[in-house]
């Protein structure tokens, strides 16, 4: 097997200081790129993009609560049982969360956002203007458990 080592570029500063799992769109937080190796010439140009998309890590997680058989997700007895990979929580195998949030503004490097589903202190692995043509292509369908999950999520 390939080992990865991945140094954050990044740090979430604010927003919630514990994961809980709705109302994200109401979340303001900062995404501290990392000064001792990025300048502002890292971030140039990216405040001409409305959203982000953000890979970070969900540090918190202990790695003995990692999921990596099929479960109800958030243990929902009306929802079925899906393996892992047909969900998005947050104990996964490489702890790995990927966030698609507003950026309200650039400043310095410092990337105000809303709706970043990350919690104070994570790590940032990336940060990629979110651009239209790297939407789904086609129409997208989805279980109506997940649908029924997600009306309060943003």
């Amino acid at each position: 097997m390939i080992s990865i080592t991945l140094d954050p570029v990044g740090t979430v500063v604010g927003g919630r200081t514990e994961a809980f799992d709705d109302d994200w769109n109401t979340e303001q937080a900062v995404i501290r790129i990392d000064g001792s190796r990025f300048g502002p010439d890292a971030v140039a140009g990216l405040d001409a993009f409305s959203h982000l998309e953000v890979l970070f890590q969900f540090h918190q997680v202990d790695p003995s609560t990692i999921h990596v058989a099929a479960r109800r997700p958030r243990g929902n007895p009306e929802w079925p049982e899906v393996g892992i990979f047909a969900q998005r929580g947050k104990n996964r195998p490489n702890r790995l969360g990927v966030s698609r949030c507003r950026l309200i503004a650039v400043d310095g490097l410092d990337l105000h956002v809303r709706g970043l589903d990350a919690i104070d202190g994570s790590p940032v692995l990336d940060v990629k203007p979110y651009m239209a043509e790297f939407g789904p292509q086609g129409e997208t369908v989805q279980p109506e458990w997940a649908t029924e999950l997600m009306r309060a999520y943003y």
